[in-house]
């Protein structure tokens, strides 16, 4: 899950020496000190990490990337208890744009956080269930011979309901017990069963459970494949690859001796919800971008100045050239898998490129030996869009969108190359090193 990502990112930042800060805590000004590294958290789901560069000073501006830690999964509703035809069911709801016929006969189980009681007080627990606990069937092709001429459909409120249970064998395996605490009655929200298995995994009673906000997900682990082993086969890839990268190429920058003379923040954001619009508390869209920068700057005096000196990139995963499907791709934008990170543009606007920013990447990546791919999407198709246009918009700082190159955007499983996650850290991290002295060398607005 989201929290999951924030979970494990704030263990890569601990162990490389960030502290955590508290949006609470107003004395963020008698914290934050150059050579520091920090980080927070919002809604579980949503971190800012930031280190401040040896020889920096109020005004002088961030250096930052930012992704999201949201795919398109399957939720579970406030109320899931379904029954039909003999089995027990879970309601969910669909978040995001999925290739939902994906989720059909796969092994799925749930995880999330829970809100639990404890000793009169509250709090949110993170949980995975590994077991295979959810399956949603197919039809028999028997029974759907039009999906030959007619293609895969499905109703997503009624043909999305994963099976849990039968009501058969539940009843045997509950027993007297289920019986004296009346656990399945017409008043409950959710099928006991789901309960049980979340307070076992918690090891918590059930009765201490208050609410969850749970997803499905995908049992089948990650793996690396291909006769070559050159292909990464995993869940959530877009933007989970995009959100460790930032992440990663930080935390390593800041182990260069040059994070002393540093005089700009680094600064990686990984947010919530872009699968949605980015409109939320935690999301991109929110004020929560620019209430951060000026927190950090702390001078009002300086703070647009700070602004005008700052770079952006938005980092979320691209469409790689399709083999079955090319002609889906304008034909000289076609980016390949193991061609290195792609620069998205769009005239429309829905990434952020230009020239200047383009220009900007494009020379470090030369600097460094590292490829890069160019994208447009076709004329007569419609383009997706990211976090970059919404940064950019809110702040006024000058955004790029790039990404790795993916299969199967938005599918329950997604594929990418191992080549492009090492070429891509690469420059990013150097992207992190060497942007302000690149900056420096290239005016635009001051000159004629």
């Amino acid at each position: 899950s989201e929290f999951h990502a924030v979970l494990q990112t704030q263990k890569l930042l601990t162990v490389a020496g960030f502290k955590r800060l508290s949006e609470r805590n107003d004395d963020w000004a008698k914290i934050i000190k150059p050579g520091g590294k920090y980080f927070f958290t919002r809604n579980q789901s949503t971190i800012i990490t930031f280190a401040v560069g040896g020889k920096y000073k109020t005004g002088n501006g961030f250096v930052m990337a930012g992704a999201h830690t949201d795919s398109p999964v399957l939720k579970v509703k406030p109320i899931s208890k379904r029954s039909g035809s003999g089995f027990l069911q879970v309601g969910v709801e669909p978040y995001g744009g999925g290739l939902w016929n994906t989720w059909f006969d796969r092994n799925l189980t749930v995880a999330g956080r829970v809100v639990v009681e404890k000793d009169g007080k509250y709090e949110c627990k993170l949980v995975h269930v590994p077991k295979p606990i959810l399956y949603i069937p197919n039809l028999a092709i028997h029974l759907n011979r039009n999906i030959y001429s007619e293609g895969f459909k499905y109703n997503k409120e009624s043909n999305l309901l994963p099976i849990i249970a039968t009501e058969q064998l539940n009843k045997l395996k509950s027993g007297e017990e289920k019986t004296k605490k009346d656990t399945d009655s017409e008043t409950e929200e959710h099928h006991s069963i789901l309960l049980d298995i979340l307070a076992k995994e918690l090891k918590v009673p059930v009765e201490k459970i208050q609410d969850f906000d749970l997803a499905l997900c995908d049992t089948q682990p990650a793996c690396i494949h291909g006769v070559h082993d050159e292909f990464i086969a995993a869940r959530g890839l877009d933007n989970l690859m995009m959100s460790f990268l930032c992440t990663k190429a930080l935390i390593e920058s800041c182990k260069e001796d040059s994070f002393a003379d540093e005089q700009q923040i680094r600064l990686v954001a990984l947010f919530d919800h872009e699968e949605i619009g980015s409109r939320s508390q935690q999301g991109a869209a929110s004020c929560m971008m620019s209430s951060v920068l000026k927190r950090i700057n702390n001078d009002p005096k300086t703070y647009d100045a700070a602004l005008r000196k700052s770079f952006f990139v938005s980092a979320d995963m691209a469409h790689a050239v399709h083999p079955n499907y090319a002609q889906k791709h304008e034909s000289k934008h076609r980016p390949m898998i193991h061609k290195g990170l792609v620069l998205k543009k769009n005239g429309n606007q829905r990434y952020a490129t230009n020239a200047v920013t383009t220009f900007i990447i494009e020379h470090i990546a030369k600097k460094n030996s590292v490829p890069i791919q160019k994208f447009v999407v076709r004329n007569d198709m419609g383009c997706g869009s990211t976090i970059g246009p919404i940064i950019s918009a809110n702040t006024g700082v000058r955004t790029i969108d790039v990404g790795v190159p993916q299969f199967a955007m938005h599918s329950i499983r997604e594929m990418c190359g191992t080549k492009d996650v090492h070429s891509s850290f690469l420059l990013l991290k150097n992207y992190f090193l060497e942007f302000y002295a690149t900056d420096n060398k290239f005016l635009v607005d001051e000159t004629s």
